[in-house]
């Protein structure tokens, strides 16, 4: 029976998980022949967010992790703590799935993910609003400009060539290359702590030599409860401080 992992870092999302979990039920359904474990990672909420999840979870017949952080850390800390989680628990043949735990990631979007891997062999999918068919809605235009001018610097700067999108938390590896990625550069995997986490794992992920495809996806915001918790200055930062450290990497 196929194994998949899903991790989603969560901060003060009590409003979001009940239909984060009813996305999760849904993902089950579609994949009968699959058996998926859920890591909620709890970057150091200050509401209900770990009661709700375990409510849900429970109520959904869900099987869920929730790893906790007692203080903020980032999605970066968070998304590493859920990597370590796997260190042995993970087998080459399994996947493993990150993703928004705000609801902007949508369950019809992964099952095209985890089809194409099958159908086309690769070991990464990608979502991305800026392949053909993708698009970003519900979304402020400085916060679009944002993305479009920081995904074509970084492009440039740590030299990917054929991806649209560097930053989504929305992808599907396999789990033989997340065992790589562990195997050089620690459980964890991720040194950044911040937004920019996502480019430092696309970019370790392509030092692998690892095939990846990419999914289009319609970024929309309209199920998601509550503001975005991406700090627009401490990105930016965050963007420039992956470009300097790329070369360390190598």
């Amino acid at each position: 029976m196929p194994q998949a992992f899903v991790i989603a870092p969560v901060l003060n999302e009590a409003e979001n998980l009940p239909t984060l979990m009813a996305s999760w039920q849904e993902l089950r359904l579609a994949f009968p022949d699959w058996q998926f474990e859920f890591i909620l990672v709890d970057d150091g909420s200050t509401d209900d967010t770990k009661i709700a999840a375990e409510k849900e979870s429970a109520a959904r017949g869900l099987t869920m992790r929730v790893l906790r952080h007692e203080k903020n850390q980032g999605p970066g800390a968070a998304f590493g703590t859920g990597f370590a989680y796997l260190a042995d628990r993970l087998q080459p043949e399994d996947t493993v799935v990150t993703m928004e735990g705000d609801n902007t990631s949508r369950i019809a979007t992964l099952k095209i993910m985890l089809d194409r891997m099958e159908r086309e062999k690769v070991d990464v999918a990608l979502a991305s609003p800026y392949a053909y068919g993708g698009g970003i809605m519900n979304t402020s235009f400085h916060r679009v400009l944002l993305s479009h001018i920081a995904n074509g610097m970084i492009k440039s700067f740590l030299d990917i060539h054929g991806i649209h999108t560097m930053s989504s938390f929305f992808r599907a590896y396999r789990g033989s290359v997340v065992l790589k990625l562990q195997d050089r550069w620690g459980p964890q995997v991720l040194e950044r702590r911040g937004f920019e986490c996502m480019i430092e794992l696309l970019k370790k992920t392509i030092l692998q030599g690892a095939t990846i495809t990419e999914v289009p996806m319609r970024l929309d915001t309209s199920l998601r409860k509550g503001k975005s918790k991406m700090k627009v200055m401490r990105t930016i930062r965050g963007y420039f401080s992956v470009m300097w450290k790329v070369r360390s990497w190598q």
